[in-house]
């Protein structure tokens, strides 16, 4: 398994622990909680759980992730974001 780095995030909802997958360690299907849309086998993205909770642990596309703050929780861009 190609894995990347581990770093930890701070956000306003609590320090986050983000994993780099390379796609050539992702060979599962995971459904990505920002979008709400399938991330397929070989396509690079995160891991990312709240740093005590790694048991809840999520699945995010890359992009989704970074622009995680601008979204209500359906997934959905808010107004002007």
């Amino acid at each position: 398994m190609i894995v990347g780095s581990e770093t930890t995030e701070q956000h306003p909802d609590g320090d986050w622990v983000v994993r780099r997958v390379s796609g050539a360690a992702a060979w599962k299907y995971y459904r990505c909680p920002g979008c709400e849309q399938e991330i397929v086998p070989a396509t690079p993205h995160v891991v990312c759980w709240l740093d005590d909770q790694v048991a809840d642990r999520r699945h995010w596309h890359t992009i989704c992730w970074a622009h995680r703050d601008r979204r209500n929780p359906s997934g959905r861009s808010r107004p002007g974001g």
